[in-house]
């Protein structure tokens, strides 16, 4: 079991955030496909699951603004202990007995992938914060028993969506070379740019930068924030 991290230092934070952002401003001008976003500079969402809560009023300190956790019932404790901190995005794997619980709280979904999520969002929907959004995780390699829409049930998948889908989200094959991730990359970009969807979450502490030089508008960083 991982340890939680119960203190952070707010000025390591606040260099790290800075550095990975100079990365990913220096990435989208070098790439044709990181300009051809939604216009705006690369989010970065500081993922929260290892993180304690005693923890988070100091990333809001370093200037995080935009949190993900991915575990239902931590986000439902973090929010209501530091809620107006951050915006709050879940990113775990959306298990439909977790809907109701997630829906108050979160700006973005990023994580779904399943008919019984589509159903259990249709039944809380009254409970879910307004203009809560959903991004539709894709298998966009086709790894066996890996979570995602395979790409060629995407467009049915979004029509039986009962929320708004605002982008796609995918995790590459694990390697150790960045690179690697960028065929998975720009593969989720093409989809999300044949359906006008703004928003690809994609990208983490291993591979951000060549998420952003891809397209991404959205990256999940854990261990090159908090180092």
């Amino acid at each position: 079991m991982v340890e939680l991290i119960v203190a952070l230092d707010a000025a390591r934070v606040r260099a790290n955030l800075q550095r990975i952002r100079e990365r990913l401003d220096a990435a989208q001008l070098r790439s044709p496909a990181g300009r051809s976003g939604n216009g705006r500079p690369v989010e970065v969402l500081a993922a929260i699951k290892y993180l304690a809560a005693e923890a988070l009023p100091t990333l809001a300190q370093a200037g995080v603004t935009l949190v993900g956790e991915n575990r239902a019932q931590e986000l439902e404790l973090k929010h209501r202990a530091h809620g107006d901190l951050f915006e709050w995005d879940f990113i775990g794997a959306l298990q439909s007995r977790r809907v109701r619980t997630i829906v108050p709280y979160v700006r973005l979904i990023h994580s779904l992938a399943s008919d019984s999520a589509l159903r259990e969002l249709e039944r809380h929907r009254a409970l879910a914060r307004p203009g809560l959004r959903v991004l539709v995780e894709v298998n966009v390699a086709g790894e066996e028993g890996k979570a995602g829409i395979a790409p060629g049930e995407l467009d049915g998948f979004i029509a039986r969506c009962p929320l708004p889908v605002a982008g796609l989200m995918t995790m590459p094959p694990r390697s150790e070379d960045p690179e690697r991730s960028r065929p998975s990359f720009a593969a989720l970009r093409e989809l999300a740019q044949e359906r006008g969807l703004e928003h690809l979450s994609m990208g983490t502490s291993q591979d951000y930068v060549v998420a952003a030089e891809e397209g991404a508008t959205i990256v999940r960083i854990g261990t090159s924030l908090y180092d």
